[in-house]
């Protein structure tokens, strides 16, 4: 479909089962066995082994119909350990930013890389990345590289799922026929950005397969769908559309909510929730070098709750831009008149929105805010990282003794390399 290239190729790198394989990194006994990592509260599955897969769990499954078999089949359960999968995705991608000037994260466990080198050196590069990776942080990947995104990520499931290529899948090796033969076998939902209901509007144009699109007249389906999927098209064919980026910026909202474990019942305990969620609204912020100028605050009961109902929500302007942890938590209690004592909330949150950069110049004296000029949120920030969440807190988000609504994770594993008290021990013979 495509003509060799002798540069500018560029690679996928995914790791395999990403959440199951970070925890058989520090624990060699799951190798082998089914294993499921579970949504928060230990809700249902989010990530199956390959060996979880093979017994015919589905994704999403509720952990309390795979409970009653476990002990059967062998399946081991782990509750979802963030801070181990953040500092190994870091890991991951820190290495192979080893193999390429140019590197974009593209999610917690696959990036893009800017590559370049003939076929074959390319195919080393490949497995070098692969090995790599297993070698100095445990994870397995598969590699797949192309002319385009699109086709690399194309090559990257190829490289998952077909023995032959051995985890890695340089494009422009594959034969042309054999493209072909491989197109021809994948449903355009398979397709990097194609939805179910996009995939319907295809199939009713008679387009089936990833060969149908690729084949596909782009003009058409430019005027047909949007450029969006005009660009799939000529990235089939080998023409560069999406551009490699160093860093995607330009955020619109940040959102902080969870379920809990044990609904909130008192505005109370709510104030708490909003105060912790504020809190680390600002830390993000501060991160990213952001400061919002509205604040919405929401809250729930639950779907399956057949007596209460309640969804109160309040959106509030502040007076300027900010990142700081005091004006935030102050503009989150402004739902706390909505909230009915008594009332079992299943959820709540806070989301921040119209964001902008950092003022790099200081405002006049009159709409200075003095917990910013005090740096109260960076000095939070600093206590965390040093001493780990929930060691300093605002008000009713600094109470030490962890409230009962948080989220539950009962098969938690240790998070081997961020907690010194959790760090693996090796017993020598």
């Amino acid at each position: 479909m495509s003509e060799p290239r002798a540069s500018g190729s560029i690679a996928l790198v995914d790791v395999n089962c990403f959440y199951a394989s970070a925890e058989r990194a520090f624990d060699p006994s799951l190798e082998g066995r089914p294993v499921v990592v579970l949504s928060n509260n230990d809700g249902c599955a989010v990530t199956r082994s390959p060996e979880a897969k093979a017994l015919g769990i589905p994704l999403g499954e509720p952990w309390f119909k795979l409970a009653a078999r476990a002990r059967e089949w062998g399946l081991v359960a782990r509750s979802s350990n963030y801070e181990l999968y953040g500092d190994i995705s870091a890991r991951v991608m820190e290495l192979l930013g080893r193999y390429s000037a140019w590197l974009e994260v593209y999610s917690i466990d696959e990036a893009f890389l800017g590559v370049r080198g003939s076929p074959e050196e390319l195919l080393r590069l490949g497995q070098a990345m692969k090995t790599a990776v297993r070698r100095n942080v445990g994870v397995p990947v598969c590699v797949g590289i192309a002319a385009t995104k699109t086709l690399a990520k194309l090559a990257n499931k190829w490289a998952k799922h077909n023995p032959t290529f051995d985890g890695v899948c340089h494009w422009d090796s594959v034969p042309a026929d054999r493209q072909e033969l491989l197109m021809a076998g994948l449903s355009v939902i398979e397709l990097w950005g194609v939805s179910t209901r996009l995939t319907k509007r295809l199939n009713g144009l008679g387009i089936h397969t990833v060969l149908d699109l690729a084949r596909a007249d782009p003009v058409r389906i430019r005027d047909r769908f949007s450029v969006v999927l005009m660009r799939t098209v000529l990235e089939l064919r080998g023409t560069p559309c999406i551009p490699l980026e160093e860093e995607r910026i330009g955020r619109d909202q940040l959102i902080f909510s969870r379920s809990f474990a044990t609904p909130i019942s008192t505005p109370a305990a709510m104030r708490q929730v909003l105060g912790i969620y504020a809190q680390q609204a600002s830390a993000r912020l501060a991160r990213h070098g952001l400061q919002a100028k509205v604040l919405t605050a929401f809250a729930a009961t639950s779907h399956y709750n057949p007596r209460d109902s309640s969804h109160p929500s309040v959106c509030v302007s502040l007076p300027m831009p900010t990142a700081d942890p005091v004006l935030l938590a102050r503009a989150a209690y402004a739902l706390l008149p909505r909230i009915d004592d008594g009332v079992k909330y299943a959820r709540a949150g806070v989301m921040v929105t119209d964001l902008r950069p950092t003022a790099n110049q200081a405002p006049l004296a009159v709409f200075e805010n003095a917990h910013e000029e005090r740096g109260i949120g960076p000095l939070l920030e600093e206590v965390s990282r040093k001493y780990g969440r929930g060691s300093i807190g605002l008000g009713h988000a600094g109470i030490r003794a962890g409230p009962d609504w948080t989220m539950k994770r009962d098969m938690l594993s240790p998070r081997y390399t961020t907690h010194w008290d959790e760090l693996p021990v090796v017993k020598a013979a």
